[in-house]
């Protein structure tokens, strides 16, 4: 896979973590309509009544674009486990419906949904674990086998034939069980954990609570631009710890055991994705924003511990 393709998924993931399959409220010219307030883009298939006069306002104008009646949705303290009637779909009902209501219910115990949303963030990455000390695992065995792998490319370096390739495919899993490596066992676990991952955001933007209150200054559906244009400077601070966070984490994440080649790309894609989500970070909800710098503050510290006891 070349660089440009590399490029072009990351982004896509990027976008689909910040969506997911939330739907929006749109107007005649298919522009998604925005929370004037708080400059946060509005679902249109929410999971329960939004509390603030405006948003009903704008809700009930447009209820036509809804999946369900306004009237007919639960409040967001009511939200139940399941019922297929108000959630329907097998991903939001096994998947984001019972991440929403964990997020109501750790919201009600702790009297704030921005303290929610960060302790099932953290939780979420702690249930993960086993398969995060896996990759770590995967990833110490690979940087073992590289002086090896490193050898055999330069065995093969001018011989490209098809007898040839065939014999360096038969010494490479040979090295791979030398140094009991799963060629695709980090992509696999990566799978495991998107659709967790893409669901919590998911869950997030689909609940009017959540985006109705407040953490200390920061009112969790309000976006750093639209902090910013109201003169709320203080906004600055998510744009910053998320940057810093990010950085932490994808420095303590980047596999440097592979060709020199291999290493310039992986500093390039770094480098492009940490200022794509630093641009993205200035449009991203606050309850979103903490979730991000949890999540990732939680999984440097967990990165230390395990590189730590690794050595």
């Amino acid at each position: 896979m070349n660089k440009r393709k590399k490029i072009i998924i990351l982004i896509a993931v990027i976008l689909f973590m910040v969506s997911g399959c939330t739907k929006y409220l749109a107007d005649d010219n298919r522009k998604r309509i925005t929370n004037e307030e708080t400059g946060q883009s509005l679902p249109s298939n929410i999971l329960c009544k939004p509390e603030n006069d405006n948003l009903v306002k704008i809700y009930e104008k447009h209820e036509s674009q809804m999946e369900i009646k306004l009237n007919d949705l639960p409040e967001c303290k009511n939200l139940k486990l399941y019922n297929s009637e108000y959630y329907p779909g097998f991903w939001a009902q096994i998947f984001v419906v019972p991440l929403a209501w964990y997020i109501i219910k750790v919201g009600a115990l702790f009297k704030n949904y921005g303290i929610a949303v960060m302790i099932v963030g953290i939780l979420i990455r702690v249930l993960l674990l086993p398969f995060t000390i896996k990759t770590a695992k995967q990833s110490a065995n690979m940087k073992k086998a590289q002086p090896e792998l490193r050898r055999l490319e330069e065995k093969y370096k001018n011989n490209n034939d098809k007898e040839a390739m065939m014999l360096k495919s038969q010494e490479m899993m040979m090295i791979y069980k030398k140094y009991n490596v799963s060629p695709v066992g980090g992509c696999l676990i990566s799978f495991l954990q998107l659709p967790i991952f893409l669901a919590f955001l998911e869950a997030i933007n689909r609940i009017p609570a959540i985006f109705e209150a407040k953490l200390f200054k920061f009112q969790l559906g309000t976006t750093p631009l639209k902090g910013f244009s109201g003169g709320n400077y203080w906004y600055i601070i998510l744009v910053i710890l998320i940057i810093l966070t990010t950085y932490i984490s994808f420095k303590y994440n980047m596999n440097t055991t592979g060709s020199d080649e291999q290493e310039k790309q992986m500093k390039f894609m770094t480098n492009f994705m940490l200022v794509f989500i630093s641009i993205a970070s200035l449009s991203l909800p606050s309850a979103i924003a903490l979730y991000w710098i949890a999540t990732n503050g939680f999984s440097v510290i967990q990165n230390l511990i395990i590189k730590k006891r690794s050595n």
